[in-house]
């Protein structure tokens, strides 16, 4: 396959909606190792085995293929700085984490939804990658909501909860994006010459279909919908408001008006609570580091998540 090829595999892999984990073993001197992986599966009942996927390039690899053992630490929703640490070559990714010996050997972290301590039962050569299977000597399932991946981006099953609420009750949904572009964010002009993010009111005749979907149809297929940014209730517009993080690989091919991040046109925003989104995205955009809005559209919270998201 030519690169291109294996950039759109990949991308089209990106597509099964997986969650996230954490692999954790020792090396031959004894010393705690661990990365990030989704190419997680369990793969029998009798005997209980899962399966993970390592590449043969990872900095892991020779270590991961020798142990005796290993854990599959399923992350939690509120666990993105944990899983960016362990994709990191960081070196010391323990050091920012809580962890224990597990029952047969190797590290747990604290405060994940479930974990597996295995004995190594097989390992298997797959192509550019090796296939460890292991055998669950010992696990437990804390029943917390975990942390789910999709095309490139983090999600959160309790905030796309929220926006499902909103959809079962009498209020407008209105589904809107933060579309980034080559350092501009795409505005939508409005009759009066105001701009406003790009949108679409959802009405009793198209609440089935998803928010993803919505955005693509309004905004074309080159857009790539990410992760959760905003969910607020404007009471005076009498919407509850579910904003996107978005990009797009073809941007001069979309309609609206593209905006530099340091050259906003506040003056010609009009919504408020539009103006509070673009104004915390261009501070979190400047350093990477990307938050989840609730509340309404005068007070609510943010919550951080991890860079690289």
């Amino acid at each position: 396959m030519t690169q291109s090829d294996q950039r759109q595999l990949r991308d089209a892999f990106g597509a099964f909606m997986t969650g996230v984990t954490v692999v954790t073993s020792h090396n031959q001197q004894g010393q705690p190792i661990g990365f990030t992986a989704n190419s997680f599966t369990s793969v029998s009942l009798d005997p209980p085995l899962l399966l993970i996927s390592l590449a043969k390039t990872s900095g892991n690899h020779a270590a991961m293929t020798a142990a005796s053992g290993f854990a599959v630490n399923i992350l939690s929703e509120d666990q993105e700085s944990v899983s960016n640490n362990f994709a990191r070559p960081v070196e010391d990714r323990f050091a920012a984490v809580e962890w224990s010996q597990g029952p047969y050997g190797a590290p747990i972290l604290a405060q994940v939804t479930a974990w597996f301590d295995c004995s190594m039962h097989q390992v298997v050569d797959a192509g550019d990658h090796t296939l460890l299977i292991g055998r669950i000597e010992a696990f437990d399932n804390i029943g917390l909501n975990g942390l789910g991946y999709v095309r490139g981006s983090y999600f959160r099953p309790s905030l796309e909860g929220q926006g499902a609420e909103a959809l079962r009750s009498g209020s407008g949904i209105r589904i809107g994006a933060v579309l980034e572009w080559q350092g501009q964010i795409l505005l939508e002009e409005k009759g009066d010459g105001g701009l406003d993010l790009p949108s679409v009111l959802l009405d009793g005749s198209n609440r089935k279909t998803s928010h993803q979907q919505h955005l693509v149809n309004v905004m074309g297929p080159s857009v790539s919908v990410g992760f959760v940014y905003s969910v607020y209730e404007d009471v005076g517009r009498g919407t509850h408001n579910i904003i996107y993080h978005c990009t797009s690989t073809e941007g001069e091919q979309l309609s609206g008006l593209f905006c530099p991040i340091d050259d906003m046109p506040m003056d010609r925003i009009a919504d408020p609570a539009t103006r509070d989104i673009l104004k915390r995205y261009i501070r979190e955009q400047a350093i990477g580091d990307f938050g989840i809005y609730t509340g309404n559209e005068q007070s609510g919270h943010v919550r951080q998540l991890a860079r690289g998201t």
